[in-house]
């Protein structure tokens, strides 16, 4: 959990849900944005921690499935919640004012901040309907705003758990923007290390084989008037070439000025151990 004591202040809590599977789903989905806080009130099955389908989707997430807390209703879902927003596609004719779901992670976020000191600040809570009806207007009354994902006109309903994968990205990206890590890459993320970027003799040197590949294959000469080379050197510039491509863009030219077919032949004719050298390159040499 990369977010902090932040992270355990967000609550997703699912309002009568009837399908396990989609509890299991949801705490999979929570944990990959770096949150634990599961809250089931009223499930339509009392022993989903344990239900078989529940327990594959939860995949790697099993403990936040476990540790879920189940309350008997919404109301005490939301014990000491300091806001919480209801998850719905539209506003309602009685209840609270309607906002786009960035812009409620936004605020929530802004609230953790401002409270980070608090001694008892009191959590925020995003709270989601049944899989066919969402929430009923008496649950959305319970809440401070509603929040809505942006979803197409023709496909506006999202099946639970995608509803709160959604939710719990934009509350985490939310949080990293307040500490200033919203575009920063994660270290697990960098599996593979970048190649030591190429000196400018070693550009240099493969900008000079690459002419004499060039003029061998006829395709200009010294001093070619339509300034061929200057023109890749400035496609190479701009590929911050590294090391290793330096290594093999210089091979390349060498097999292009004595393809190694000739230079096999040229050892069978001179038995010596190796060709001669004119024209290639060794990999390491000559940078």
């Amino acid at each position: 959990m990369d977010l902090g004591f932040k992270a355990d202040r967000v609550r997703f809590i699912l309002a009568d849900p009837s399908i396990p599977a989609n509890i299991g789903a949801a705490a999979r989905a929570i944990k990959t944005m770096g949150f634990r806080q599961l809250w089931i009130s009223n499930p339509r099955v009392k022993d989903y921690r344990h239900d078989p389908d529940a327990v594959r989707l939860s995949t790697q997430a099993e403990d936040v499935l476990s540790e879920s807390r189940e309350t008997a209703s919404l109301a005490e879902a939301l014990e000491g919640v300091r806001y919480a927003w209801a998850l719905s596609g539209y506003n309602h004719e009685f209840g609270p004012k309607i906002y786009p779901l960035r812009t409620a992670a936004a605020s929530s976020a802004a609230l953790l901040s401002e409270t980070a000191g608090d001694s008892a600040p009191g959590d925020i809570a995003f709270v989601f309907g049944t899989e066919r009806d969402g929430l009923s207007n008496k649950e959305v009354m319970l809440c401070h705003a509603i929040a809505a994902i942006p979803a197409d006109s023709e496909m506006p309903s999202l099946n639970l758990a995608q509803a709160v994968q959604v939710c719990a990205y934009e509350v985490r990206e939310a949080l990293r923007e307040t500490e200033g890590k919203a575009s920063d890459l994660l270290p697990w993320e960098l599996r593979f290390k970048a190649g030591e970027p190429a000196s400018a003799s070693d550009v240099a040197g493969f900008i000079s084989h690459l002419e004499k590949a060039l003029i061998h294959v006829g395709m200009t000469r010294e001093g070619d008037h339509r300034k061929i080379m200057d023109r890749l050197r400035t496609i190479f510039s701009r590929a911050s070439l590294t090391e290793d491509d330096v290594v093999l863009l210089r091979a390349v030219c060498a097999a292009v000025i004595r393809p190694r077919t000739q230079w096999q032949e040229s050892v069978k004719e001179t038995g010596a151990s190796e060709a001669p050298d004119t024209g290639r390159w060794h990999a390491g040499k000559d940078r």
